[in-house]
């Protein structure tokens, strides 16, 4: 393929901590080492946590709740000419949209611009009776996307739901090697620890679930440990907890991305409680790489990342007797957890972004087949240009 020009727009605040964020950088990673050129148009909270010279600044976000968190997104007059200018500017081949049906900088992006435009689409989520009311005006803009990408099946049928459209199931990336690699922390690795990353002051995270679990699972496991990475105040979090159990938590704080990978490489299990509201869950991924045996709650994004089970244990979704039962059956058994590290690598190699950035590449190319470049509506000498 040849080399292109691509305006890549993040709808989230850059220096927030999240998964879209991250897909888009470590996208944007690989295509320039592809040789590509890329620009990334994002809100940014602190101009001066700015370290990529590729990333455009165009604004500070403001906080709305969606889908049971905080997004922090740029919208309205200012932002749209914000939007309009960086095109104008950016000369591209190809719009990669991430989220392009939320009130955000992909939207206005997608409703200014002609041309070869990719949207991405993340969330997974019931229809919403919101959407009913401010469909007309999304679903236009939603059909002017020259292709579509879902990055798992509950993103898509969350798609069709809403807008009765399609998309190609293209899953998040990975860079594989890195958790593969990693070397584990000394002082992290003890028998039975048990690991959680993850903005775990958001119940949809799960973090309680797990909690609760623990008075069972120390019962049969007296040494068990639960390392829990992530933003929040984890001393306020566990006031409601038994004082004996208390000591057997330990809150890392927000981790870095070799750090993290460390911590994947020095635990016995990674813990995915989440009740719901995602769309993939990347970070199984990562600790599937690791080697790391995986146990989640069993909502259909997990399962399908995990197999339906056979690439990482299930427990039923928010119920902590079941995820204590299949923890404390696994934390005895070590000849079954070196069977789950095992397929766990396996399966995790088709996430690997040599495979997925190349998926994406071929969608690109379907995208441009036309050959035309991105231009503006709004302004005749932007139009259609060659």
């Amino acid at each position: 393929m040849k080399k292109i020009k691509i305006g890549m727009v993040c709808p989230y605040g850059w220096d927030s901590p999240g998964g879209v964020q991250t897909h888009i950088r470590e996208l944007t990673r690989h295509l320039l080492d592809e040789g590509h050129q890329v620009s990334v148009f994002a809100p940014v909270t602190n101009e001066e946590s700015i370290q990529e010279d590729w990333l455009v600044n165009a604004g500070k976000p403001i906080s709305i709740p969606v889908n049971g968190s905080v997004a922090r997104v740029l919208f309205g007059p200012i932002a749209s000419s914000r939007v309009k200018q960086w095109i104008a500017q950016g000369d591209f081949d190809l719009l990669h949209l991430h989220e392009p049906a939320i009130p955000s900088l992909s939207l206005l992006a997608c409703s200014a611009a002609t041309g070869p435009m990719v949207g991405t689409f993340h969330v997974s989520s019931p229809k919403q009776k919101a959407i009913y009311a401010i469909g007309p005006i999304l679903e236009p803009i939603v059909e002017k996307l020259t292709a579509r990408i879902a990055v798992s099946e509950s993103a898509r049928k969350t798609l069709k739901e809403h807008f009765d459209t399609d998309a190609v199931v293209i899953p998040n990336g990975i860079e594989g090697a890195q958790y593969a690699n990693a070397q584990p922390t000394i002082h992290w690795r003890n028998p039975n620890t048990l690991g959680f990353i993850g903005r775990f002051e958001e119940p949809r995270k799960g973090l309680q679930v797990l909690l609760a679990a623990l008075p069972i699972i120390a019962r049969f496991i007296p040494d068990v440990r639960i390392l829990i990475a992530g933003p929040g105040d984890g001393d306020e979090f566990i006031k409601g907890l038994d004082v004996g159990l208390r000591n057997r938590i330990v809150f890392l704080g927000f981790l870095t991305d070799q750090e993290k990978a460390s911590l994947l490489k020095s635990i016995d299990i990674y813990v995915a409680p989440n009740t719901g509201g995602e769309s993939f869950g990347i970070i199984l991924t990562e600790a599937l790489s690791a080697g790391t045996p995986v146990v989640a709650s069993d909502i259909p994004a997990f399962k399908a990342v995990l197999e339906n089970g056979d690439a990482g244990l299930l427990f039923k979704n928010e119920d902590s007797s079941d995820l204590a039962k299949v923890l404390i059956g696994l934390l005895r058994d070590s000849e079954k957890q070196k069977q789950l590290s095992n397929r766990g690598k396996l399966s995790s190699q088709k996430y690997d972004w040599q495979v997925v950035a190349e998926q994406i590449l071929t969608v690109y190319e379907m995208a441009m087949a036309g050959n035309e470049k991105v231009g503006l509506i709004s302004d005749n000498r932007f139009w259609n240009r060659r």
